[in-house]
């Protein structure tokens, strides 16, 4: 029989009523200017459902005025003398921090907060915090009476659970940053999971079960796949492959194989162009992932291992083709898993911070629709290693069973 005890800490005092003052934010007398520009901001950037629905709610419950200070000794002091003992409320306080963060890291902050014209401001958040970001933090702005940058675009995710149930640090249930790192699974297969997974329209999961197939199946076996079949070929002494020496495509144009991946990729990166664009990032990532199996279904395809002897011509045109796809997941990629690119470039022994432009000022994207044009002919490429490694079952069984609840109620729950 197993018994458990929770001991909590009572106050034996008896409650007492007292007066206190506050400072609240007049939203009501700001209500005309925030309708206008929660108008202006959804309709023209990028907002979420969830930011749009929940921006509605409040304003349809009719603004009151918001306390914005608190008897704590904790916090942020107000800078007034008649309120010396208080501290300011957290979400009124921690917006202006994004202000002065900026200002803290260069003296021409105002470039970038006090710029509509040219600024666009994005934020991410979970749903909770949203009314703070659009009704709160902007009142108080255009309160001011200044020319602030106001947020455009606005992207706010549903809940993330663990497992078949809640994340609870006191619990001890769940994946949190520390331990995240202690797992040793590098951080961009974190990222991909966490973003391919993200909970954009509709609550979602994170499970181990999921994080290993996603890490197999996508990245192993997917992407990691098509990238060192690409590369280690080339790298290949001559008689077997290129001596690590890009070939020239001599008959890219006109070779019907190599036609066809381009349009389909040049199709598909206007596609991440515009998920991107409307902050889907959730979609973005899979397009960028759907090229690389667009990749690895052109190498099957094309038999370059055949025509290694068979075809010289048409060989090399693959292989600066796939060359060139590589290249173009690195540059996709990189907002998701910067370090899986840094890699990537590495091996292709190209400078990180020379990334080409997939869209022209019309947002078209031509130079996708060439990709045996995006790495010059002889280029030497660096040394090949595998991107990924296989997470094992026994590795994820225990990480399921560590992280599953705190050490002493699984100790209770064994007796």
């Amino acid at each position: 029989m197993c018994l458990t005890f929770t001991i909590r800490q009572v106050c034996e005092g008896i409650p007492v009523v007292r007066d206190t003052d506050h400072l609240f934010l007049e939203l009501p007398l700001l209500k005309e200017k925030l309708e206008k520009y929660i108008d202006e901001a959804s309709a023209t950037g990028s907002w979420s459902q969830n930011a749009v629905r929940i921006t509605d709610a409040w304003l349809k419950e009719g603004l009151k005025p918001r306390c914005i200070t608190r008897d704590l000794k904790w916090g942020v002091p107000v800078p007034h003398e008649k309120y010396k003992d208080k501290v300011f409320y957290v979400w009124f306080d921690a917006p202006i921090g994004y202000i002065s963060i900026t200002a803290c890291y260069t003296p021409e902050w105002e470039k970038w907060w006090k710029n509509p014209e040219n600024v666009e401001l994005y934020q991410f958040m979970g749903k909770d915090n949203v009314p703070f970001h659009t009704v709160m933090f902007p009142s108080a702005l255009l309160g001011t009476g200044e020319n602030w940058t106001l947020m455009k675009n606005i992207s706010a995710t549903e809940y993330l659970n663990y497992e078949s149930g809640k994340f609870s640090k006191t619990k001890g249930i769940g994946v949190f940053g520390n331990d995240a790192k202690a797992t040793n699974i590098p951080a961009d297969v974190w990222r991909y999971y966490l973003l391919s997974n993200r909970p954009e329209a509709s609550d979602a999961a994170f499970t181990w079960g999921g994080l290993q197939i996603k890490h197999n199946n996508e990245l192993l076996k997917n992407l990691g796949n098509f990238i060192y079949r690409v590369l280690s070929f080339i790298a290949k002494p001559e008689g077997a492959g290129y001596g690590s020496i890009i070939p020239e495509a001599p008959n890219a144009d006109i070779h019907p194989l190599s036609q066809s991946l381009a349009e389909t990729i040049g199709n598909l990166i206007q596609q991440y162009i515009d998920a991107m664009d409307k902050v889907k990032l959730k979609q973005g990532l899979k397009i960028a992932m759907a090229i690389s199996s667009e990749g690895n279904a052109y190498l099957q395809e094309s038999q370059f291992w055949k025509l290694y002897k068979q075809d010289p011509a048409s060989c090399a045109t693959v292989m600066k083709t796939s060359v060139g796809v590589v290249y173009l997941l690195a540059c996709l990629l990189e907002p998701f898993m910067p370090s899986f690119s840094k890699d990537v470039l590495q091996q292709l022994n190209l400078c990180p911070n020379e990334h080409i432009s997939f869209a022209d000022e019309k947002g078209e994207s031509d130079k996708a629709k060439r990709p045996w044009d995006l790495i010059p002919s002889n280029h030497r490429i660096g040394k090949i290693v595998p991107l990924f490694t296989e997470l094992k079952d026994d590795a994820v069984g225990s990480f399921r069973e560590t992280f599953a609840g705190s050490q002493a109620e699984r100790n209770a729950r064994a007796n």
